[in-house]
């Protein structure tokens, strides 16, 4: 079949500001064989009312359950041959889910293909919000090509494939995308491209940002545990070094005030390290935004790495004093047996 039919699975929770976005770029896709499903997710604003003008499936989640249960559920009721999960807080660009199903159909060892965003926001809101688009942007760049991890928010899957690996862990709220990544890529490819590409309408709020940057630093502890070379991990690139970095700036700033001015040269060093460990991303910053946003673009980046650097030492402590924590990737039915 040259069009095969592709079910775009829409999971939502109370994103009614951009889902009528999501929904407007999926209904100018311009692939000509789609079903439209929403599952809400239990949302308390007007997400249902949007989908439904948009002539959406909508399905709805018992209680709320997070996005891997949601992912599920639309997966158990699509009927196409090809999932294309998109979240509602991403428009897609009007080629994305053709690209998709073409390299997807390229080769039958590939099971998954995911997608970039713009550097630009889809509702620009604020300076946090413009950092987090630039830095996640340039992640992805960095990232594009065969990839051992898994981005959702724009996501291809063969059903076959779906089904031979089985649904998101509904256990996890935060960090399904990574352990489903885990899972597929021992028995397919993963490739991340920029021809399936959307806007992403990222966090706007510090704290917000905050809470999910270090929730989801710390679940991964478990699975660096079990799998170092997994992509975030020390063993896997220079993204944790540079947190470490951030965190040894901090800590030397003590040293001038117990030994001397001389001794200033160390934060100096650490704050270069940190700097120069991702010195391309901080390049594309400059090229895009120009020095003056660059200034305030580290500023953000080195607070976040700090960040990141308490919640894995928190997911440390929680991964060496927990046994429930360090199971935290194990299937249920392995946890039984």
């Amino acid at each position: 079949m040259n069009n095969p039919l592709v079910s775009v699975i829409v999971p939502n929770y109370n994103y009614a500001r951009a889902l009528g976005l999501c929904l407007t770029s999926v209904k100018e896709q311009t692939y000509p064989n789609l079903e439209l499903i929403v599952v809400d997710d239990c949302s308390t604003d007007d997400s249902v009312r949007v989908a439904e003008s948009y002539g959406a499936r909508v399905l709805r989640t018992p209680v709320n359950s997070g996005p891997a249960a949601a992912r599920n559920l639309g997966a158990a009721n699509a009927s196409g041959e090809i999932l294309f999960f998109i979240d509602s807080d991403v428009a897609a660009k009007p080629d994305a889910v053709a690209n998709a199903v073409e390299l997807l159909g390229s080769d039958p060892e590939i099971g998954a293909v995911c997608g970039n965003y713009d550097p630009v926001p889809l509702i620009r809101d604020s300076l946090v919000e413009e950092y987090r688009c630039l830095q996640q942007s340039y992640w992805l760049i960095a990232d594009e090509g065969r990839i051992m991890t898994l981005y959702t928010a724009l996501l291809a899957v063969p059903a076959r494939v779906f089904a031979e690996i089985g649904p998101f862990n509904p256990r996890l709220r935060e960090t399904e995308n990574a352990d489903y990544g885990l899972r597929l890529a021992q028995r397919y490819q993963i490739w991340l491209t920029p021809r399936v590409r959307g806007v992403h309408d990222h966090d706007h709020e510090l704290r917000v940002l905050v809470r999910k940057v270090f929730t989801r630093t710390a679940l991964h502890i478990p699975m660096y545990a079990h799998k170092p070379e997994f992509p975030g991990g020390l063993s896997s690139g220079p993204r944790a070094w540079v947190s470490i970095a951030a965190l040894a700036t901090v800590v030397a700033l003590v040293l001038p005030a117990l030994f001397g001015a001389a001794f200033l040269l160390v934060p100096l060093v650490t704050f270069a390290a940190f700097v120069a460990g991702d010195l391309p991303m901080h390049r594309f910053v400059a090229r895009e935004r120009g020095p003056l946003f660059l200034v305030y673009f580290v500023a953000m980046h080195f607070f976040l790495n700090l960040v990141i650097a308490a919640a894995a030492f928190s997911g440390v402590v929680a991964w060496l004093t927990s046994g429930r924590f360090r199971r935290l990737y194990q299937r249920p039915e392995a946890v039984a047996r």
